[in-house]
């Protein structure tokens, strides 16, 4: 198993919102009013820039939740098993300078110290090769943070929901 360079990670790759909702709904909703403590991403310290292949650390007070996404339509929720004191080791030949940081991107790191409103499983349906992919939404006072495929890794999105969604809340 592939394991993005992350000692101890074992991502479960799963697809669906009905498989995600089955095996992680009741622990997402555990998270509705727990503060939002830290934030962690991988970053490419040669490019200085987000290396969004790796998961998206969250930490809601002790119970930590890590998101990522691969392929087209394959997301990866798992909990409490990313040591961000520990720097990751891209596990090929390529010679990435990899870190963990808890200042960025700027949308993610603005969120610490919020408490979690509600959870939405999100899913695509814009009539595209995207459609069925999973999202998860997590709706703070200031807005709805959505972690997302972006066709392979993981994207950000902060303030309203793209309409495309079907929202499935959780919480």
């Amino acid at each position: 198993m592939f394991d993005f360079g992350i000692a101890g990670y074992q991502p479960c790759w799963l697809n669906g919102v009905n498989e995600v909702a089955n095996r992680h709904g009741r622990r997402l909703r555990g998270l509705v009013g727990r503060r939002l403590t830290s934030t962690w991403v991988v970053w490419d310290a040669d490019d200085d820039a987000w290396f969004a292949d790796c998961p998206v650390v969250l930490d809601f007070a002790g119970e930590r939740l890590e998101v990522n996404h691969q392929k087209f339509d394959d997301l990866s929720i798992t909990w409490n098993s990313v040591d961000v004191t520990r720097m990751p080791v891209w596990p090929t030949s390529d010679g990435f300078r990899l870190l963990w940081r808890d200042d960025v991107p700027a949308v993610l790191a603005a969120r610490c110290g919020q408490r979690l409103a509600a959870v939405e499983l999100l899913e695509w349906a814009g009539g595209d090769l995207a459609d069925g992919c999973v999202a998860v939404g997590l709706r703070f006072a200031d807005g709805w943070l959505t972690l997302y495929n972006a066709l392979d890794e993981n994207g950000l999105a902060f303030g309203q929901l793209e309409p495309q969604y079907r929202r499935h809340r959780q919480s």
